[in-house]
């Protein structure tokens, strides 16, 4: 059966050719970029149905015009797919005064999934992008009140949305599922290319996963799970996400933040 999958940073990389191999099985494939031309390039590049949503995710007004064109639009959206991220970029600020990586990887993402909850199934899917690279998060850095190095903002970043998505899958309870994943470390990314300029492992080894995690029944009893393909099963994320005092203040961090963004 056809599914109506959005998969936000879609115009490159992990993102692209995950869309690719969907709309190959039929589904219908919800692109989303933050440059117009560039996502037009990639949705001739998906041979299947398609859709094209600009939005710059470092900007919540934006991440809630997405979401109301798409709730307009449709009435059942079976996965989200949180794939857009930041590791590096030329204004790590953003004019609220917040870490971009923060704000794109982890904030970004929890807003638009609250926001398509209405139209998401109890049987679909949310799937939002881990990494190994993960690390407590400072309260301050994710109030913006504290400037952190490239890679401990992304790592923070990704233990934050790794946190939140198993805080979520509790409060839905029977769903949809919620479920964090590590596509694979130094995969061919942009992202890979600019932060550690290395050509990176093959990227089908991510879009493979994150299909699979979208639309694989392995995933349907998962929720508020971590996969690691690096070790190719669910396991535990950093120890830190067991920590109560550091679940609530990731949590109260993120409602505080994304409140003073709206």
């Amino acid at each position: 059966m056809s599914k109506t999958i959005l998969i936000t940073g879609s115009t490159d990389g992990i993102g692209l050719l995950t869309a690719q191999l969907l709309a190959s099985e039929g589904h219908t494939i919800l692109l989303h970029g933050r440059n117009a031309a560039k996502l037009a390039t990639a949705a001739a590049q998906v041979d299947g149905a398609t859709e094209s949503y600009v939005a710059d995710l470092s900007r919540m007004d934006e991440v809630d015009a997405m979401a109301v064109e798409i709730l307009q639009r449709h009435e059942k959206l079976d996965v989200l797919i949180n794939n857009a991220g930041v590791l590096k970029a030329p204004e790590t600020r953003t004019s609220e005064g917040l870490d971009i990586r923060f704000v794109v990887n982890t904030l970004a993402p929890y807003h638009l999934a609250r926001r398509l909850l209405p139209i998401i199934p109890k049987d679909g899917r949310i799937v939002n992008l881990s990494s190994a690279a993960q690390a407590r998060v400072d309260g301050e850095a994710l109030a913006g009140q504290m400037i952190l190095d490239d890679m401990a903002a992304y790592a923070q970043s990704k233990l934050a949305i790794t946190i939140w998505t198993q805080e979520l899958a509790k409060e839905l309870g029977e769903g949809p599922v919620v479920v964090a994943v590590n596509p694979g470390s130094l995969l061919a990314s942009k992202m890979v290319k600019e932060g550690f300029g290395i050509a990176g492992s093959d990227l089908s080894i991510g879009a493979e996963i994150l299909c699979k995690a979208a639309l694989d029944p392995s995933f349907a009893t998962a929720s508020g799970r971590y996969f690691d393909n690096d070790a190719g099963l669910f396991g535990p994320p950093n120890a830190a996400a067991s920590d109560r005092d550091q679940i609530g203040m990731v949590m109260q961090g993120i409602e505080k933040t994304l409140a003073r963004l709206i």
